[in-house]
């Protein structure tokens, strides 16, 4: 993105959204609640740790972090070691508590499972050769669940990277593939897959619970 624009983007966000915007973390196990949100701006997706949100059709989002979480300086690290890929954004600026980053655009897989829309096998692979590549580029894919991953008209993308400095395996892409080839191709074969907002949020939980008892077993 051209300085100019990075320049204009960066007096948008704090003249404008930080001026308002509060950014609350009760729990690292659930998204933030963000609230104050201006005028011309708009809520695009919560995390753990940050929030996302957009003015107008800007083709740069702004990722805001709550203050009482880690992350940010990771995250812009791990942008710098990916470089330009297709299936990942990019980092223009870190600002104090907030980073700009390239706007990805499609349906995330829990809104696809909530609308309906039909998550075809290129997306898996997509994003199995985006998860190959950061690991190329000396780093450590995780976190990578339904909420995490777009659906951009059949092309698969990585929406965040936080944790890709973080040693160690949390399975949850696996668990997602075989989920996704063992129980959603055969059912969608037939059917179109639509689940409520309260059986996701129910078998989101129910997957923590089941990753936690799995850590303690190990």
């Amino acid at each position: 993105m051209e300085h100019i624009k990075i320049m204009q983007a960066i007096q948008w966000i704090e003249d404008e959204l930080l001026h308002s915007l509060c950014v609350n973390s009760e729990s690292s196990d659930d998204p933030v609640v963000a609230s104050g949100i201006p005028q011309g701006w708009q809520l695009l997706g919560t995390g753990n740790y940050a929030a996302v949100l957009a003015r107008g059709d800007s083709p740069w989002i702004a990722k805001v972090y709550a203050r009482n979480r880690p992350g940010l300086d990771e995250e812009a690290e791990v942008y710098r070691r990916l470089g330009p890929h297709p299936a990942y954004a990019a980092c223009y600026y870190k600002g104090d508590g907030y980073l700009i980053l390239k706007r990805l655009y499609g349906t995330n897989l829990y809104d696809c499972l909530l609308h309906g829309i039909s998550i075809p096998p290129s997306v898996i692979r997509d994003v199995d050769e985006a998860l190959a590549y950061a690991r190329s580029r000396g780093l450590n894919p995780r976190d990578i669940h339904g909420k995490n991953i777009f659906n951009d008209k059949g092309k698969g993308k990585v929406v965040d990277v936080s944790d890709f400095l973080l040693e160690g395996s949390d399975h949850v892409w696996r668990d997602t593939r075989q989920a996704y080839h063992w129980i959603y191709r055969p059912i969608s074969a037939v059917c179109t897959i639509r689940l409520s907002e309260p059986m996701l949020e129910r078998l989101r939980k129910l997957y923590r619970r089941f990753r936690k008892r799995s850590r303690h077993e190990h």
